[in-house]
């Protein structure tokens, strides 16, 4: 986990090569992240997350953004979305880029600049 800090924002920014499979995975996350940066956002990479996230009858990323949401955490999950044919799941991604707590980006810098205030 890397810390970055801006104007008084910190986020952490997840080693892609850690998995996370389950909501229980992103609490214990987020409660590291706090621990060691007290960090109010996320960049976790697209390849730490199984298909079954971006498979939205499952309910898993509804339940898992929902912790995100609860805790004020924002989130930021970086990769290649393109190769999604999911209307849905594209309605999905567009509007969660249209609010303020949970992004899709397409790489770390624009993640960054999209969890922390500050000259972008």
């Amino acid at each position: 986990m890397r810390i970055f800090t801006r104007n008084g924002t910190s986020v952490a920014v997840i080693d892609s090569a850690r998995k996370l499979t389950d909501p229980q995975d992103f609490l214990d996350l987020m409660a590291e992240a706090w621990v060691h940066g007290q960090c109010t956002g996320m960049v976790i990479d697209k390849a730490s997350l199984g298909d079954g996230f971006f498979d939205l009858k499952n309910g898993l990323a509804g339940e898992i953004l929902q912790k995100f949401s609860n805790y004020r955490m924002k989130l930021a999950i970086v990769g290649d979305f393109s190769g999604y044919r999911s209307k849905s799941l594209r309605d999905f991604i567009g509007e969660c880029n249209r609010g303020s707590l949970i992004f899709f980006e397409d790489n770390e810098e624009a993640a960054l600049n999209a969890l922390m205030p500050g000259d972008r």
